[in-house]
């Protein structure tokens, strides 16, 4: 693709400081890019930032445990608004509690030593805190806390989970079977307790609650720290390069050098975030940090494939339908004579017609003409043998005969072409006036006889009618191929060769 003008021109060298400083501006605009893309799909990828598990493929059970990333919703739910629900709060509570009197009642069992009345104790404990979970997760089922952040999915997953494990048609049934006695008399609770911290809490934990701010919209604090740490620092540098450009230019207002960095401009705004991309790429590339003329190049050929054909046809179209709504006007006539001397006079008093006609008659008449005499011979010679065969009872003029008629009128006709070229190379006033009245007679003229005869309308219908036919059949052949192959041979016009096409060899051969 062809580089724009603006991406030739030179550019002007800046100091050391201030390079440092642009490059500086250049790298936190980078780092505030990144942030608002972790920013905007912070929410939606919440579960992800909380398990740190990669599920390549959903329909299969692969997971990638990515336990290198850090724990990000501990410190970015609250700049968000994000809590937990209070439903899954009490359940991952209950199951805390539930856990501990299972371990504790499990090892009592185990172990040699231990009173019968403690065993009976934890058991009992243990027996309270398996249905109050139940109940809660029974709850769970009901209120369904997953709807507040947008994942109903979720307790359909646990649901499934649940009546998988126990072989039951209902969820409710089928939590109240896996904490029965019946059920952990037959299934260790350590083979049971990793079914549940694997397969049902981490799905649980994703349940959240986000508060809501005093328009109704949901909490966000994003704004708070994108003005202290970010925006500032881009205000700032916004106004270092108005006065820079007040300096180069010091005839430049205020407001057109604000106009001129009209691209920074998203990074002021406190919504539309993603737009930052554009300015931050333009500083980057200002600053010489990373390249975007392959990605511009790109970008612009799609873009000029994409609107080459519908600009072209509008513009044809528009010129086309122009030229026939001036064709079509009545005052061809009025037109006419307004290019008489005394209505086409230009301010400087200068006759341009008679002036080109000064020009342009030494010049045709006296060094031109002279120089066509062999072509006007023939052509004179030939067209009188041509007369006299064409007269009745006529005879044929021998060639010789017929080049010496040619040749003595062609030397007449020059000699009076080279004398009338000398008489308008002259300064004459009385010429002057004569040719001027020749032009204003001969506009006059023409303009009455457009206006007498039938002339003019014809002449209207046969113009807008080969127009139309312009318009239906080169209009319509051009397509999407065309112009393809339009952009195609651009490239090989402004791509340099290669050292082994043909055009480097000529190159080559050339130099």
């Amino acid at each position: 693709m062809v580089r724009p003008r603006w991406l030739l021109t030179p550019r002007v060298a800046v100091g050391r400081g201030w390079r440092i400083w642009d490059r500086a501006v250049a790298l936190w605009a980078g780092v505030n890019l990144v942030w608002v893309a972790f920013d905007l799909t912070y929410v939606p990828l919440r579960t992800f930032w909380l398990q740190r598990n990669l599920h390549p493929l959903p329909s299969l059970p692969l997971v990638i445990p990515l336990t290198a990333l850090p724990d990000l919703t501990r410190l970015y739910d609250p700049v968000k608004g994000i809590e937990q629900h209070r439903e899954t709060e009490d359940w991952l509570a209950g199951f805390a509690r539930m856990d501990r009197a299972l371990d504790g009642a499990t090892s009592g069992r185990s172990g040699s030593g231990t009173a019968t009345g403690g065993r009976a104790g934890d058991q009992a404990t243990s027996a309270a805190l398996r249905r109050q979970q139940v109940a809660l997760t029974v709850l769970m089922i009901e209120e369904n806390p997953f709807l507040d952040s947008g994942n109903a999915g979720t307790l359909e997953k646990i649901k499934n989970r649940l009546r998988q494990r126990a072989g039951d048609e209902s969820a409710k049934q089928a939590t109240a079977l896996l904490l029965s006695d019946r059920w952990l008399a037959s299934h260790p609770w350590s083979e049971e307790e990793r079914f549940w911290r694997q397969q049902i809490l981490p799905l649980v934990e994703t349940g959240y609650w986000r508060s809501i701010d005093e328009n109704g919209r949901p909490t966000d604090h994003f704004w708070r720290f994108d003005l202290l740490l970010f925006q500032s620092v881009f205000a700032l540098d916004i106004l270092l390069r108005v006065v820079r450009l007040r300096r180069r230019f010091p005839g430049l207002s205020w407001r057109d050098a604000l106009l001129r960095r009209w691209i920074d401009l998203p990074l002021l705004l406190p919504f539309w975030r993603w737009l930052r991309l554009v300015p931050v790429l333009e500083r980057l590339s200002t600053a010489e940090l990373i390249n975007i003329e392959p990605l511009r190049a790109v970008i612009s050929r799609a873009v000029v494939s994409l609107l080459a054909l519908e600009l072209f046809e509008v513009l044809a179209l528009q010129l086309v339908d122009g030229t026939q709504s001036l064709i079509r006007s009545p005052q061809w006539p009025r037109w006419i004579r307004s290019l008489r001397s005394h209505q086409s006079v230009s301010v400087s008093d200068e006759r341009e017609l008679v002036e080109l006609l000064r020009l342009w008659g030494p010049m045709v008449l006296g060094q031109v003409a002279p120089r066509l005499s062999p072509e006007l011979q023939a052509v004179l010679g030939h067209a009188l043998q041509q007369s006299m065969r064409d007269v009745p009872g006529g005879v044929l003029l021998p060639p010789a005969l017929s080049r010496q008629l040619a040749a003595g009128v062609i030397d007449s006709l020059l000699e009076l072409s080279r004398s009338t070229a000398d008489r308008l190379a002259q300064r004459d006033n009385l010429q002057v006036e004569l040719l001027q009245r020749f032009g204003d007679r001969f506009w006059d003229e023409l303009a009455a006889a457009l206006e007498r005869g039938g002339a003019l309308e014809r002449s209207q219908q046969l113009l807008c009618t080969l127009l139309q036919e312009l318009k239906l059949t080169y209009l319509a052949q051009v397509n999407r191929a065309g112009i393809d192959a339009l952009m195609d041979e651009l490239d090989e016009l402004t791509t340099p060769a290669g050292p082994g096409s043909p055009a480097g060899e000529g190159s080559a051969a050339g130099g």
